[in-house]
């Protein structure tokens, strides 16, 4: 007996329920499918992730003993701008670090704190690696409150800040740290001898192994900086940053880059409420808590007299502006793009946000995960504009 037309359409549409419902139970809270939105039709990270293209230089195959007089290691240097109390997160930075990397290339790590660090925080740090430590003070005057900000306003901004739920926002100490770390770190002494820089911060994670040096990658290739995780900024900490990024164009239109990132920095579909918010700016940005950067960009006229303009403006004070924003901005606009590389090899995770490959070298996180956490967090992801506009290299 023929089954009639209706009951047959009813059964079709609970098979093809059934399906999308199977679907979204093996996606699961963490699967592609709640990040691959504004154009991402699959992530990369999925993919099967090698090395670099290219020659590498290797541990076994150059002189990268810690304490040689010849060595191949370029000049560079890993650095953190942490406090003593962080020790043990930091040791368990350092842990992953050196059993990932580090071990075999032996870069020097370089402290700095606002104040001189502890007997044990030294010894401690020392005894993590074979490779040279050195702490450093960062001078009082990079870290005092500039002269011309009112910290009557400073109080009254912060309070409209937390009013709005913006973390840090009455913490002085967390604008110094953003204005120390967006323009001020590669004026330190203790670096000029050095080109290139890896930030690490306390209590951060990296799952796999790399076999070659990422600072002669840098260097080989004219890379100007490196990063692994690219999210959207809150715009209420940063709505008079574009504007005043603009004034400074508009009175020094040969510094943008031939090849910029103009298009992803303003891009206004992924989500318009936070290029509105931030008055054009997209408020996309490398996660600074890793980057890979040159430190010759940073000290170029181009940078530097950028950062002037900011630090006169008062929004590292007045707002909440972070240096992520700011070193995306300033790298955005003034380097190539062409110069700017995606680690996508090295796995990495600071709490919720990871940058996790699909290679035989990683363990301790899934391939392609995002996030740890509510589901809301995947909106986080700038990603999929960037790829968009500027590409995956």
């Amino acid at each position: 007996m023929a089954i009639a037309r209706p009951i047959r359409m009813l059964g079709a549409t609970c098979i093809l329920l059934a399906l999308f419902l199977v679907f979204q139970i093996h996606q699961g809270p963490n699967g592609s499918s709640s990040k691959l939105t504004y154009g991402m039709s699959r992530d990369p990270l999925l993919d099967p992730t090698g090395e670099p293209a290219g020659e590498l230089w290797r541990a076994e195959d150059h002189n990268y003993a810690p304490d040689s007089a010849k060595s191949d290691r370029t000049n560079a240097a890993l650095i953190s701008l942490v406090r003593n109390e962080e020790l043990h997160d930091l040791l368990s930075t350092m842990k992953d670090l050196e059993r990932t990397w580090n071990n075999k290339f032996n870069y020097p790590y370089i402290f700095f704190n606002d104040v001189p660090f502890t007997e044990e925080f030294k010894r401690e740090t020392q005894a993590a690696t074979k490779a040279k430590v050195q702490f450093e003070l960062v001078p009082k005057e990079h870290w005092e409150v500039p002269s011309w900000i009112d910290m009557a306003l400073f109080k009254e901004s912060a309070q409209l800040l937390e009013d709005q739920n913006i973390q840090y926002a009455s913490k002085i100490s967390y604008h110094q740290m953003c204005r120390w770390n967006s323009g001020l770190f590669y004026k330190h002494p203790a670096l000029e001898k050095y080109r290139y820089y890896w930030r690490i911060e306390p209590n951060v994670r990296f799952f796999c192994n790399v076999d070659y040096d990422v600072f002669r990658y840098m260097e080989d290739h004219n890379k100007t900086y490196g990063f692994t995780i690219s999210l959207y900024d809150a715009p209420q900490t940063i709505p008079s940053l574009w504007p005043e990024t603009r004034a400074f164009l508009a009175a020094n239109p040969s510094y943008l880059s031939d090849n910029n990132m103009w298009d992803w920095i303003t891009e206004d579909q992924a989500r318009p409420e936070h290029t509105q918010g931030g008055n054009g700016y997209s408020t996309c940005h490398f996660w600074s808590n890793f980057e890979i950067g040159d430190l010759d960009f940073f000290r170029s006229e181009q940078y530097d007299a950028y950062f002037q303009h900011l630090d006169r403006a008062g929004g590292f004070f007045y707002e909440r502006w972070g240096d992520a924003p700011v070193h995306s901005l300033g790298v955005g606009l003034f380097a190539d793009s062409n110069n700017v590389h995606w680690f996508r090899d090295i796995g990495y995770n600071h709490i919720p946000f990871y940058n996790c490959p699909n290679s035989p070298k990683c363990s301790g996180c899934e391939a392609g995960q995002f996030f740890a956490g509510a589901d809301f967090l995947a909106k986080e992801d700038c990603r999929p504009s960037y790829f968009k506009y500027v590409g995956t290299h």
